[in-house]
């Protein structure tokens, strides 16, 4: 399957109200837009080789709302996942995330 764009996972933080925070990194692909992003089902791997789909549930806001311009500019987008137990918990730095599809 093909996949818009690859991110890097440079931070991964427990969200205080359940799931997780990921900050990303693009790192091959065309940005996706903040609208393709919302709701996305994204599959994840770790540098084992293991995998796990995880799906997007929202933004964070640290540096301000995200845009769809600065995701360009900057190749950068903090997303937070979907509470889906041990699979979202198990990311951490140097996995990737490709999608949407």
């Amino acid at each position: 399957m093909a996949y818009k764009a690859d991110f890097r996972v440079i931070e991964s933080l427990k969200h205080p109200h359940g799931g997780r925070i990921l900050r990303l990194r693009l790192q091959r692909g065309e940005a996706p837009s903040i609208r393709e992003l919302k709701g996305a089902t994204m599959v994840a791997r770790g540098p084992s080789g293991e995998e796990t789909r995880v799906k997007i549930d929202g933004f964070a806001v640290f540096g301000g709302r995200p845009t769809d311009a600065r995701v360009v500019r900057t190749g950068r987008v903090d997303v937070v996942l979907a509470d889906s137990g041990d699979d979202s918990a198990q990311i951490r730095r140097h996995w990737s995330l490709s999608g949407p599809a």
